[in-house]
């Protein structure tokens, strides 16, 4: 786990809204891509239960075997926030996938850019390295190349293996929703979040099902009707970027089953 990308204040912030829905003041909101959003056919969305993290790291390890990426600067972070009604409370943050992504807007080159499946998506060939885009990112979700990874990755083979290539020095890189198993599950006609070999390898390997992976598009789909009968926030929605990374408050009660 990695604490130091999550400071004091949201900590306290994110124990308040766990605090407040199991005072039952948390309003349920309704779940849906926005209309600024890509109009794909999916518009794929994760789902955190913070009652379920335990913090194990297993979706940080996976993630890291799946994408190779360098276990010293993950894609994915896993921090604890504090603790409630006597437990320990953790957040997960990936890339957000944002409807409306700061990084998209301030890429001079095009290599941010939307899918019409909502997954913001890096262009490493386009990437100039300028950095921009991480200056832009609210969520401190990308990681800057300094220098080419070329040490044995750690997390393979025993958390998965490599399904795309390494990312060269002077890019940027960050979490793609597993895009590449998304995509493939698609063509065999498998359908990410229901399939585990078309579903982000974060939320297949957590053990605790605290992960849930779909589409918002389908009424019927896990992350839909999660969203639809639990509170749920997102984080800095302030901010108006829309983010496809939802979170359902830790509440003690369920945090004792």
């Amino acid at each position: 786990m990695d604490n130091k990308n999550i400071n004091r204040r949201d900590f306290l912030k994110l124990a308040a809204v766990g605090v407040a829905v199991a005072a039952g003041t948390q309003a349920i909101k309704p779940a849906g891509a926005s209309s600024e959003g890509p109009k794909g056919e999916h518009q794929w969305a994760m789902v955190m239960d913070q009652s379920k993290c335990t913090g194990c790291g297993y979706c940080t390890n996976a993630c890291c075997a799946h994408n190779d990426v360098n276990p010293d600067d993950p894609w994915n972070v896993v921090s604890e926030t504090g603790q409630l009604g006597g437990h320990f409370v953790y957040i997960a943050r990936p890339c957000m996938h944002c409807e409306k992504a700061p990084c998209v807007e301030v890429c001079p080159v095009k290599a941010s850019y939307y899918r019409d499946d909502g997954i913001v998506m890096m262009d490493y060939d386009r990437c100039i390295g300028c950095r921009y885009c991480q200056v832009a990112c609210p969520y401190d979700a990308r990681s800057f190349n300094w220098k080419t990874y070329e040490e044995e990755n750690p997390t393979i083979p025993e958390w998965g293996a490599a399904e795309v290539e390494r990312r060269p020095r002077g890019v940027v890189e960050k979490c793609s929703f597993c895009y590449q198993r998304i995509d493939r599950g698609l063509e065999l006609g498998l359908t990410p979040g229901v399939d585990a070999d078309a579903t982000p390898a974060c939320c297949v390997v957590c053990p605790t099902g605290a992960r849930v992976f779909g589409d918002l598009n389908d009424p019927n789909s896990t992350v839909s009707q999660l969203l639809s009968n639990n509170a749920n926030y997102r984080l800095r929605e302030n901010l108006g970027t829309g983010p496809r990374v939802y979170y359902l408050p830790a509440d003690p009660a369920k945090m004792e089953a």
